[in-house]
C-alpha cells in the first residue's frame, strides 16, 4: 500500500481544481437553459459546441477501450477465468435487460399516457423520417462486428468492433507468455497518455455542456413539455425505481454497498451524461474510476465496454413505454401478445445502441416497421422530449454498468473489499489529473499470482 498512500497527499489538491471545473459545469447547464428559453432561435445554433465536445470524448473510446481490454486479458494467465468473467457478464446483462422490459411494460399499461392524443399529418411525416433507411437486422448488426481491417475498428469508432480486437489481441499476449511483457508494459504507457488527454479534454467541459442544453431547450421549448408531461414524469419515476430498488437492492445484498454512497462517488459522471444526454460520455472516466474502485482489470475491462452495448437498462423501459405511448396515441393499443414480440425485436435491435444521442429514437423507429409499420407515424409525437427523455435513459444505463461492474467483480471475488470501503469514504481519492493510480495494487493484487502483472506495475 505504500505506493497509493505516497500518492494520496497529491491529490486533494488536483481534486480542488477539478472541483471547480465541475461547478463551472453546473453554471453553464443553468445558462444554458436560460438561452434555450429565453432565445431558442439562437440557441438551437449553438449545437454544434455540443457535437464537438461529446466528438472529443468518443475519439478516446475506442484507445481507451483496447488497452484496458488487453492490460486485462493479456495480464491473466487462464482463458478461463476470462471467459467465466464474460459468461457471468452476458447471464446478467440478459436478465437484467428483461427486468426492465418487465417494470415498463407494467408500468406502460397502468398509466396508458398517449391516449387522448391527436396525430397530425405534420407529426406523421416527422415520425416516417425517424425510420433509418440503413437499419441493420439481427445478421448485419452481427457481421457488422468483424471490421473490415485490424484498424478500421479504432478509426470507424464501433464499439463492439474494438471490443472484438482487443480480445483477440489480449488472448494472443496471453499465449505469448513472458514474451509479451513488454508489449503489456507499451500498452500500458499507451493507456496512461490516452488517460491524460482526456483529462485536459474535460476542461471543455463547461462549454460543451452549454451549448448541448441550450440547443435542446431551444429546440423543444415548454410547449412540447406540456402534453408530454405524464410520459416523461412516467418514465422518469420508472427509471428512479429501478435504480434505486432494484439495482439498490442488488448492489446492498450481494456487495453490501449502500446505492447512494457509490452514486455519490460517481457524482461528476453523472454531471457529465446530465448535461450531454449521452451515457457514452462518461464511458472512459467509469472504467478509470471502477479500477480505482478496486475492481480488477479483468472485470473492468469486460464488464463496462460490452455493457455499453448489451446492458441498456435506460433504453429497454424506454422502448417500452414510448412503444405503448404511441400505441394509445394512434388510437390502437396492443394486446399483450402484440406487445411481447415487439419489445423482444427491440431488446435485439438496441444492442450497440448506447451512447450515441438520439440511437433509441431511431432504433424505436426501425422496430415499429419492421413490427408494426403503422404505428412509426405517431413516432413524431415524442421527437420533441425525446432528447429530455434521452438523459434518463442515459442515466439508468450508465447506473446499471456501474452496479453491474461491482457486482460481477463480487461473484468473480476480483474486488478488493477494504479498498472500496477506503475510496467510498474519501480515504483514497480519485486523481483527476491523470484518471489513473499510478502503481496502485488495487489492481495488481488480484492479479500479481499470474505472473505477469508484477512488470507492468513497475513500469
Amino acid at each position: 500500500m505504500a505506493s497509493t498512500t505516497d500518492t494520496a497527499p497529491t491529490a486533494p489538491a488536483k481534486r480542488d481544481r477539478t472541483h471547480y471545473l465541475y461547478i463551472a459545469v453546473i453554471i453553464a447547464v443553468a445558462i444554458g437553459i436560460a438561452v434555450g428559453l429565453i432565445a431558442p432561435d439562437f440557441a438551437v445554433e449553438l449545437k454544434p459546441i455540443g457535437t464537438g465536445f461529446v466528438n472529443l470524448i468518443k475519439m478516446m473510446i475506442s484507445p481507451i477501450i483496447f488497452c484496458t481490454i488487453v492490460l486485462g486479458i493479456g495480464s491473466v494467465r487462464k482463458a478461463a477465468k476470462v471467459g467465466a468473467v464474460g459468461g457471468i457478464a452476458l447471464g446478467y446483462f440478459v436478465v437484467m435487460s428483461f427486468v426492465a422490459l418487465g417494470i415498463g411494460l407494467v408500468v406502460g399499461n397502468i398509466l396508458e399516457p398517449g391516449t387522448g392524443l391527436a396525430v397530425t399529418d405534420a407529426i406523421k411525416e416527422t415520425g416516417q423520417a425517424q425510420v433509418d433507411a440503413e437499419a441493420k437486422g439481427t445478421t448485419e448488426f452481427l457481421l457488422g462486428i468483424i471490421p473490415n481491417t485490424l484498424v478500421s475498428a479504432f478509426t470507424e469508432g464501433e464499439v463492439l468492433q474494438t471490443l472484438l480486437i482487443a480480445v483477440l489481441a489480449g488472448f494472443a499476449l496471453q499465449a505469448m507468455g513472458s514474451a509479451g511483457t513488454p508489449i503489456l508494459r507499451g500498452i500500458e504507457h499507451i493507456q496512461r497518455l490516452v488517460f491524460r488527454i482526456l483529462a485536459m479534454v474535460m476542461w471543455a467541459a463547461p462549454i460543451g455542456a452549454f451549448g448541448a442544453i441550450a440547443a435542446v431547450t431551444g429546440s423543444a421549448g415548454l410547449d412540447a413539455l406540456k402534453s408530454l408531461a405524464v410520459l416523461m414524469l412516467g418514465f422518469y419515476i420508472t427509471c428512479v425505481l429501478f435504480v434505486f430498488i432494484v439495482l439498490g437492492a442488488l448492489l446492498r445484498i450481494v456487495a453490501g454497498l449502500n446505492i447512494l454512497t457509490f452514486f455519490k462517488y460517481l457524482g461528476r459522471e453523472f454531471l457529465l451524461i446530465l448535461s450531454t444526454s449521452s451515457s457514452e460520455s462518461a464511458l472512459p472516466r467509469l472504467i478509470a474510476k471502477m479500477e480505482h474502485l478496486g475492481v480488477s482489470k479483468p472485470v473492468v475491462g469486460i464488464t463496462v465496454p460490452t455493457g455499453y452495448s448489451f446492458n441498456l437498462d435506460g433504453t429497454m423501459i424506454y422502448m417500452t413505454m414510448a412503444s405503448l405511448f404511441i400505441a394509445d396515441a394512434m388510437g390502437t393499443p396492443m394486446s399483450i401478445g402484440e406487445q411481447i414480440p415487439l419489445l423482444l425485436f427491440l431488446l435485439v435491435a438496441s444492442k450497440g445502441a448506447a451512447g450515441v444521442t438520439g440511437a433509441g429514437l431511431a432504433t424505436l423507429a426501425g422496430g415499429l416497421q419492421s413490427h408494426k409499420p403503422g404505428l412509426v407515424d405517431g413516432v413524431g409525437l415524442i421527437v420533441g422530449i425525446d432528447r429530455f427523455m434521452s438523459e434518463a435513459r442515459a442515466l439508468t444505463n450508465f447506473a446499471g454498468n456501474a452496479v453491474a461492474t461491482v457486482l460481477i467483480g463480487t461473484w468473480t471475488k476480483e474486488i478488493d473489499k477494504e479498498r472500496v470501503e477506503q475510496v467510498l469514504a474519501g480515504q483514497l481519492p480519485f486523481d483527476e489529473r491523470t484518471l489513473l493510480d499510478e502503481g496502485s495494487e488495487a489492481v495488481t493484487d488480484s492479479e500479481a499470482e499470474q505472473g505477469g502483472e508484477k512488470a507492468l506495475a513497475k513500469a
